[in-house]
């Protein structure tokens, strides 16, 4: 029978001498600071809440830590939320936007002046812009700082681009370019800029705006709602590179038109409209559409230079080989190419990791927490099925590595980060669920006298059904086998709340689909 010997303590109760305190499924956990609780956050927000937390209490206890860092040290909060939102690590800007438009309006003197500094660098096109705008009424309306900020917003985009932003962004979270302009009411930088200004505002071409070459995509649109044949239609669309945004829904029914937005569709548009070009008919089977999408998924450098992340190429293999939406009742014919290409840009999104040569027991939480609520937002996206695609990514870099799925209970996976994302997904989302203890791969391996050098976790650190503590459980694991082994705890939610104890300098906290979480576990390993 497997023992721990003299010390051991239920997780219903706190371990002596320790702050942990109760989680939110009545286990006893450690909290952890505002910083990474932050940090947490803004990687995963609190969109469809937890299983023990809606999301508008989820959404409440955020507001209340982002209001204490901002008190706390209001500069270094803006940098936190500049610092996730540029690199990309968070699988959505809205959480960076919302703290920046708190920080903005709830902040001193200098908090404010470096919140909307950084407003060009958090909101980088017109959709932030809207929403930051729509976060920032809430929290105090329009003053001089506000009215400055969004006006440099428009004007030091060079004229050219701003053109692009204001015909393909026009409105959003019931705010449009006109609304802040007029509320902004910045002085044109120049005759180009006053002249967009003027059609964002009054909706038609202004004087000169035809001699204008800053003002060609706003012509071109005009020109556009005059159209009466497909050909006209993308004739102008391969010109004047016209977004798909920019383009009415009567000739979106149209395969050509999509031809032509292809040309010049950036990535991120062009994963988002996967289904719609197959259901139009342009990806089909061995069409030279087809190889053009499937080569650009597999482009490394497109994908790093527009900046996916992995979660939205995760989000958009789940539907797409579905080939049902989400919302709604559309249906397509997902096509095998495009499916493959997807799981292949799924690896290919995390940067370059090099293996910490460590023999690593990856082991999933799927317990009934972790199949409630979404990553992100994702529709369909459950921390459990998010788990097992993070998981995958360390399996791909570790060849010495283990799967392990528990509740109460352990059982070992026969999955390989050779065998397609989307089936292992599946798979594992078709697991039974039960109670939480995150003790269990610790338990299972000291019994079965598996050697292990780094445990990773992926949990939403609601443990509460083992007789023993994780943290015990390691370290009774550490003695029985003599090995110095490690505890990574990837956190799937952002909760407050970690098993791992903050005094082990072998426990590590990191956040779940993060794009530096696999790079922050291979570092760990082989310090």
């Amino acid at each position: 029978m497997f023992k721990f010997g003299k010390f051991f303590t239920s997780q219903r109760q706190p371990l002596l001498g320790t702050a942990q305190v109760q989680n939110s499924a009545g286990g006893y956990t450690w909290l952890l600071d505002d910083w990474m609780r932050l940090e947490r956050f803004l990687v995963l927000g609190t969109e469809g809440g937890t299983f023990y937390i809606s999301e508008r209490d989820f959404t409440l206890q955020a507001g209340h830590l982002i209001h204490r860092c901002i008190l706390a040290d209001g500069p270094r909060t803006v940098s936190r939320i500049v610092a996730i939102s540029e690199s990309g690590r968070a699988p959505k800007n809205d959480p960076a936007i919302f703290s920046l438009a708190m920080a903005a309006k709830l902040g001193d003197e200098p908090t404010r002046r470096a919140a909307y500094a950084a407003l060009p660098k958090v909101c980088r096109i017109g959709t932030h812009l809207m929403h930051f705008a729509e976060y920032a009424q809430a929290f105090g309306g329009w003053g001089r700082g506000m009215r400055k900020a969004v006006g440099s917003w428009f004007n030091t985009k060079p004229a050219t681009e701003l053109a692009y932003q204001l015909a393909k962004y026009q409105a959003r979270d019931g705010w449009s370019n006109r609304d802040l302009l007029r509320l902004a009411h910045p002085r044109a930088a120049s005759p180009s800029h006053d002249r967009l200004f003027a059609w964002a505002v009054k909706g038609e071409l202004p004087s000169g705006a035809t001699e204008d070459p800053a003002c060609e995509l706003i012509v071109a649109m005009d020109e556009l709602s005059r159209a009466t044949d497909v050909s006209t239609v993308t004739a102008l669309i391969r010109k004047h590179r016209v977004p798909r945004e920019c383009i009415t829904t009567e000739w979106l029914r149209h395969p050509e038109v999509w031809e032509a937005l292809l040309e010049a569709m950036p990535m991120q548009a062009m994963i988002r409209n996967l289904a719609t070009m197959t259901r139009v008919g342009l990806l089909s089977p061995m069409s030279a559409a087809t190889d053009i999408v499937s080569a650009r998924l597999r482009d490394h450098s497109r994908l790093a230079k527009a900046r996916i992340h992995p979660i939205g190429i995760l989000a958009a293999l789940v539907t797409y080989q579905s080939g049902r939406s989400v919302k709604g009742s559309t249906t397509w014919t997902p096509v095998p190419a495009i499916t493959d290409a997807l799981d292949a840009a799924f690896y290919a999104s995390f940067q370059f990791v090099e293996s910490s040569g460590k023999r690593t027991l990856l082991a999933l939480d799927i317990s009934g927490s972790m199949s409630w609520g979404t990553v992100a937002g994702i529709p369909g996206l459950t921390p459990r099925v998010a788990s097992s695609a993070m998981a995958l990514v360390t399996a791909a870099t570790e060849e010495r590595h283990a799967f392990v799925a528990f509740t109460t209970e352990l059982s070992q996976l026969s999955i390989s980060p050779h065998v397609r994302l989307d089936a292992i997904v599946k798979h594992v989302d078709g697991l039974a669920m039960g109670g939480t203890d995150c003790s269990q791969p610790m338990i299972w391996a000291q019994r079965n006298k598996v050697d292990v050098d780094v445990f990773c976790i992926y949990t939403d650190n609601e443990t509460w059904a083992g007789t023993v503590h994780p943290c015990q459980a390691l370290r009774s694991y550490r003695d029985a086998r003599g090995i110095p082994a490690k505890l990574v705890v990837v956190g799937m939610t952002s909760s407050g709340f970690s098993i791992a104890d903050p005094n082990d300098a072998g426990m590590l906290d990191v956040v779940g689909f993060d794009t530096s979480t696999p790079s922050a576990i291979a570092d760990f390993a082989r310090a």
